[in-house]
């Protein structure tokens, strides 16, 4: 399956760029569905959960300039990356990468692996380079961890060595009620921590992710949310969220379908079914109940890709 840029709705949206320049779009998540690591070699991998949040990279080619530059200046890794892709292009060049995002930062919500992919699609398109997910992943998989946003659908992705495991498909829309716990997490310093898991617990993420495969295949919103509230558990021992059992209780008390949580970052959310008539009512209540636990709230809307044809069944792993 080949990646696209998915056309973005204009509600929500940063400005258009400037004319004349490659233009790229990359979608957020919310956490993760799955997050956990195979019994198998390099066997850390998650599950996407892709919302209607996005990144948009411009970028402005002046053979004038003798150098590249960001905006804002703090995008050091799309800088990194625009560097990489016009060093590989025939005419190298000055310009201007401009991001521009409503993704926030350091949540857990795929806000840097946006960046990335808008960039990598501007600045291939500025230049008239393809650029493929096979390229766009040895270009990340130099730079961080990566999401699977490059992706349209849900996937199972391998982060940390920056590849493709499989495209689960698509699911009705859902909404997600979510919290902050505050502060932030980087995503490099996060995955160098050693990961707690047993060769059974490893086992049960073979397991899960065989579900979750199922769940989207059959497009059960109902074992999606036990997954992912499952996965939440078991995060807890890497990166602890002091919020996850007040909002189980919340989830159970508002009729929703289970907790999905940024499993490297520092939100967490109660997921609806958006076809359901008394979501709204479902969210209301959620979105009171959340304040009052951590004082703020943000509601979200995953997005649904009918073109998402699954790829090769995810592989069995022994279990």
């Amino acid at each position: 399956m080949k990646p696209s840029q998915e056309a973005a709705p204009r509600r929500g949206l940063p400005p258009e760029a400037p004319a004349g320049a490659g233009v790229g779009t990359a979608f957020g998540t919310f956490g993760e569905l799955l997050q956990g690591v195979l019994p198998e070699e390099n066997g850390d991998f998650l599950v996407t959960l892709p919302v209607a949040r996005w990144t948009r990279a411009a970028f402005r080619p002046d053979p004038d300039m003798d150098e590249l530059v960001v905006r804002p200046h703090r995008k050091r890794k799309a800088l990194r990356l625009a560097r990489m892709i016009v060093d590989e292009a025939p005419e190298p060049t000055g310009g201007v990468l401009t991001l521009n995002s409503v993704i926030p930062e350091g949540k857990g919500l795929a806000s840097s692996s946006a960046d990335l992919v808008a960039t990598a699609r501007a600045v291939g398109q500025a230049l008239g380079l393809p650029m493929p997910a096979s390229r766009i992943e040895r270009l990340l998989a130099r730079i961080e961890p990566t999401d699977g946003v490059l992706y349209p659908g849900i996937v199972a992705f391998h982060h940390r060595s920056v590849r493709l495991r499989a495209v689960l498909g698509s699911l009705p829309a859902m909404t997600v009620v979510g919290v902050d716990e505050g502060g932030a997490v980087d995503t490099v310093d996060f995955n160098r921590i050693p990961k707690p898991f047993t060769v059974a617990d490893r086992h049960e993420y073979a397991r899960l992710l065989d579900r979750l495969a199922g769940a989207v295949r059959s497009r059960d919103l109902a074992e999606v949310g036990r997954v992912a509230t499952r996965s939440a558990l078991m995060n807890q021992p890497l990166r602890h969220k002091w919020s996850l059992d007040r909002m189980r209780e919340i989830c159970r008390e508002v009729g929703g379908l289970g907790i999905a949580v940024g499993h490297s970052g520092t939100t967490l959310g109660v997921l609806l079914d958006a076809t359901d008539p008394a979501c709204p009512h479902r969210a209301t209540a959620a979105a009171k109940a959340c304040t009052e636990l951590t004082g703020g709230v943000a509601v979200y809307r995953t997005l649904s890709f009918p073109n998402a044809l699954r790829t090769e069944p995810v592989p069995r792993v022994g279990v």
